[in-house]
């Protein structure tokens, strides 16, 4: 139930108000835009299974249903935006979207589990105070780690993310494919095993942790995006890219699944070796040569180096005059970053500080949506995948759910 809810000293907090002005209340103007646009939103969903994603080409909202990736950010937003506001109607409409995911915890056909069910009903479990709800909701989320570990095996010691697939470019086959993002599952292990008091979740997490530790990271602390495992050995097959520019390149959001889940591993742990890793995965984001002079990064932080020009190509599709932004890789980052400035002294602040100047930026006319306008999404300029010519610069419900996460930890950090 301490999900989020990290613990700031004192001193630690004194230290960072250093920066703190009156100017900081664009956290306040953030949640008033918040609320205009979510309460279009929910004039627009009105089909509880069919949960916002992003926009169809029209401009009106295309949802998914509860077999998908996305659908516990949107019930997920809306309680951040009660836990700002404590007004009785966002809890509300949190309750009845959060509600509407319960069969999902038997997702087991892919790994995304923890983020449709964590960020929804862990959330939920978090804020509600009615114990009956967080009774039932509690045994949601222990069926839902339950189908989390249906994936895992003990000959790998990873989480297997997608069933066979072929690789973005046709020339690959996977067959145990373990994406950068599956990190984010984690958290609803450690929460179970507290819950339940089994320490089966906890080692599954901190198995898939290690091991992706040592096979998704290059020296520089880059992520690979996919790492392919022999099935039969551990041993690892292809390193290669799904959403990114190439294998061999950081594809941004990645990078920023990266920062978070290292950053939880120790909160959950308390193991430094996760600490340092987090601040290593970190330091190359905010110091990367290619992050724009807004902290917001282009999609892969290698694209521009590798002969982008105003009529670039991408393998035959998405001929495009710029580069592609994406708020959602810098929403996650931002959040990760306030949580990971409270576990250290000095380079807190520079993390505190890199975080701070993201979400200013996202807070500009540049990516901050003007009321009544981006379909009822908070945020603008996101990429979901370019390979893929999908979701390219449009809205997205994840980068939505991260800017919320990170102007409340920012919020109560100041």
């Amino acid at each position: 139930m301490l999900k989020k809810s990290f613990i700031v000293s004192f001193v630690a907090c004194t230290a960072m108000l250093s920066s703190c002005s009156s100017e900081d209340n664009f956290v306040k103007d953030d949640f008033t835009v918040a609320e205009k646009q979510y309460e279009m939103m929910l004039n627009q969903a009105t089909d509880l299974t069919n949960f916002p994603r992003t926009t169809n080409p029209d401009g009106s909202v295309k949802g998914t249903d509860i077999w998908d990736w996305t659908q516990g950010f949107f019930p997920g937003g809306l309680w951040y935006m009660y836990e700002y506001t404590q007004k009785p109607e966002w809890k509300a409409a949190a309750e009845k979207w959060t509600e509407a995911l319960e069969e999902a915890k038997f997702l087991t056909q892919h790994h995304d589990v923890g983020f449709v069910m964590y960020c929804s009903y862990g959330n939920a479990v978090r804020l509600e105070k009615d114990t009956a709800k967080i009774n039932k909701y509690n045994k949601i989320l222990i069926q839902s780690a339950e189908s989390a570990l249906t994936r895992y095996d003990e000959k790998v010691g990873l989480i297997k993310s997608w069933n066979d697939k072929m690789s973005w470019d046709g020339k690959t086959l996977w067959t145990y494919p373990v994406i950068i993002d599956n990190m984010m599952n984690l958290e609803l292990l450690f929460y179970v095993s507290k819950l339940t008091g089994d320490p089966k979740y906890r080692n599954v997490a901190i198995s898939h942790a290690d091991k992706t530790m040592t096979n998704h990271f290059r020296t520089d602390y880059s992520t690979y995006h996919v790492v392919d495992y022999d099935a039969k050995t551990g041993e690892v097959l292809h390193q290669q890219t799904n959403q990114g520019y190439s294998d061999n390149s950081t594809w941004s959001r990645g990078q920023g699944w990266a920062i978070y889940g290292y950053t939880l591993m120790y909160r959950e742990t308390k193991d430094p070796k996760y600490l340092e890793h987090a601040k290593n995965v970190a330091d190359f984001f905010i110091h990367h040569p290619n992050l724009p002079e807004d902290k917001i990064p282009y999609w892969d932080f290698n694209v521009e180096q590798h002969g982008y020009t105003p009529d670039w190509d991408y393998k035959g599709q998405n001929k495009l005059d710029y580069i592609p932004r994406d708020a959602s890789a810098a929403s996650l980052a931002a959040s990760a970053m306030l949580e990971l400035s409270t576990y250290t002294k000095e380079e807190g602040k520079t993390y505190f500080a890199a975080a701070e100047h993201i979400l200013k930026s996202l807070s500009s006319e540049e990516y901050l949506a003007e009321p009544g306008t981006n379909s009822g999404f908070i945020l603008k300029h996101s990429v979901g995948s370019f390979p893929h010519n999908n979701e390219i610069d449009v809205p997205l419900i994840y980068a939505d759910y991260y800017f919320l996460e990170a102007l409340l930890r920012y919020h109560q950090l100041k």
